[in-house]
């Protein structure tokens, strides 16, 4: 079954579009929506944010067993939703430090005694 963007019913104090061309996922390339880096598709998601057919595009999609993409602000991968898309490859064993350590200047220690000569 299929519905029309008139059949939808509006959400609670969202009012619906007068045309698809006014949602933002029309007004923008759609692989956006499919993107590969982290980055793009937490871009997709933010221009989900006060759709007033989002709630309805994510059921959609689920209902039609998406297998990936951002639809109604949630990633699905696997036709799961899930939080955040992984970057490509194995992770790190252990995380790269996001900045360098501080370096400190150290004088000499007061408590060591120096050696007479």
């Amino acid at each position: 079954m299929t519905a029309t963007l008139y059949e939808i019913p509006p959400l609670l104090g969202a009012s619906l579009p007068q045309t698809t061309a006014e949602l933002a996922c029309h007004r923008v390339d759609p692989d956006v929506f499919f993107a590969e880096s982290p980055a793009e598709v937490e871009y997709a998601k933010a221009l989900c944010v006060g759709c007033p057919l989002q709630v309805e595009c994510l059921a959609g999609a689920l209902e039609r067993k998406e297998p990936w993409g951002v639809w109604g602000g949630q990633l699905l991968v696997n036709g799961a939703v899930v939080a955040r898309k992984r970057p490509r490859g194995r992770p790190r064993k252990h995380p790269r430090p996001e900045e360098p350590a501080p370096q400190i200047e150290v004088g000499p220690s007061p408590f060591k005694k120096e050696r007479a000569a």
